[in-house]
């Protein structure tokens, strides 16, 4: 995770970062035909594991989703408040929301309730709309970067060298897929603070999968 991530974690709750310091592994990576997003499924705070069966990627719009790291709860909050804000702009609009809507709206968020009392979040958006496939990495402040592919988490440097090794621009979703799972078992292998079993969006024109993937 990010330095800046770290220190608002300890910024905010006034403790040693060890104590409460969130683990994890999620990505996103943009294949040709869609998109794939992973996340794994323990849940720690510091050095303690709190749950083997926790959610951090989220099917927020029929073609779209977002994967994350950080403070559960602050996760669970920020997905429902974007699949209802979305929802209802669609409803009002008549327009189907493009996925840098839902990139730009959650940055937004992050940014305006940083000055305060900030989501404990790295958030992954991904998806497909009119324009192609799209993943845009965000960092708790709101700034807003797409790329090809990113990770975030205590795993992400260990995950991010697989996918960089291995990631090409003509890649498919199963292809992609195929290399998210072996992205995160490997951050498996030398972060204890990821595991668990991985989560999976593999979202394309068709729709979204959605599986579970024990390891």
């Amino acid at each position: 995770m990010h330095i800046l991530f770290k220190e608002l974690v300890q910024m905010v709750l006034g403790v040693k970062l060890s104590e409460y310091y969130p683990g994890a592994t999620a990505l996103g990576i943009k294949a040709k035909d869609g998109v794939v997003l992973a996340a794994d499924k323990r849940v720690t705070y510091g050095y303690t594991l709190m749950s083997k069966a926790g959610k951090k990627v989220f099917k927020v719009l029929d073609r779209a989703g977002i994967a994350s790291a950080g403070f559960v709860a602050d996760m669970q909050t920020l997905a429902r408040m974007l699949e209802a804000e979305m929802r209802l702009y669609e409803l009002e609009s008549g327009l189907k929301p493009r996925v840098y809507n839902l990139a730009k709206l959650l940055s937004l968020i992050l940014h305006n309730s940083s000055r305060v009392a900030p989501y404990i979040v790295e958030m992954i958006v991904g998806g497909i709309d009119e324009e192609g496939t799209h993943v845009y990495v965000l960092d708790p402040l709101g700034a807003v970067i797409e790329d090809k592919y990113a990770a975030v988490g205590t795993g992400a440097q260990l995950a991010i060298s697989i996918i960089e090794s291995e990631y090409k621009d003509d890649i498919s979703v199963e292809e992609a897929r195929s290399l998210a799972l072996k992205s995160i078992k490997v951050a498996f292998s030398r972060d204890a603070m990821s595991g668990d079993g991985i989560d999976v969006l593999a979202i394309t024109n068709n729709g979204i999968l959605e599986e579970f993937i024990p390891v």
